[in-house]
């Protein structure tokens, strides 16, 4: 199955060649006249919803969609321990993993990791493995911003201390087992949870 997802507040905008089976309650809408600035404008932000636009070319209408919209890259990573543990951060009241916008020039994986260093005061050792990429479309000087996160599986040496960067907004970064979840799950980000499920912690 072909198919891209855009996260919009808790609301997931699927565009794919057919239904996924395992989505249960997806609200379909007509290709036809699809607009994507109207229908980020009638979305309700306090809703949860799944759309989906069904194409027979979902990268071609993907490509339409990210044209309306201004382009952002960033990188981030899913940090394992020594320990088997993973690397969670708490930020605006929501638990997250490290990321943050790629510099003029940088690529993607050494962003992904300087972002995961300076946000957690942690060395990386190894990034080798690309997980996934997640699409967040939100609202910035009277313009959408569509952001391109890469998201990359990346170790450290031991189980290190964490140092938050505050000034990020990061009040807390830990090291959880992957079996004590359920407190980030039901307090994270969409993208979130693609990340931890295309990166086997789900």
């Amino acid at each position: 199955m072909n198919k891209y997802r855009i996260y919009i507040n808790d609301n997931t905008l699927l565009i794919a060649d057919s239904v996924p089976r395992q989505i249960k309650n997806i609200q379909r809408i007509d290709v036809q006249d699809f607009d994507f600035r109207t229908f980020y404008k009638n979305i309700e932000k306090s809703t949860a919803e799944t759309f989906i636009l069904l194409d027979p070319d979902p990268k071609q209408l993907f490509k339409k969609i990210r044209k309306s919209c201004e382009l952002i890259k960033a990188a981030g990573g899913l940090v394992k321990s020594a320990g088997n543990n993973f690397l969670f951060i708490y930020r605006n009241k929501k638990w997250d993993l490290p990321k943050g916008k790629a510099e003029k020039g940088e690529r993607m994986k050494e962003a992904g990791i300087r972002e995961v260093e300076e946000e957690c005061g942690v060395k990386i050792t190894d990034a080798d493995r690309k997980i996934c990429k997640t699409y967040h479309v939100y609202p910035l000087n009277n313009k959408l911003v569509l952001k391109k996160t890469n998201w990359y599986g990346m170790n450290v040496k031991g189980e290190p201390k964490l140092v938050p960067q505050k000034e990020e907004g990061i009040t807390k970064a830990v090291w959880l087992d992957p079996a004590a979840l359920g407190p980030v799950l039901k307090n994270t980000y969409p993208s979130i949870i693609q990340v931890l499920e295309e990166g086997g912690l789900l």
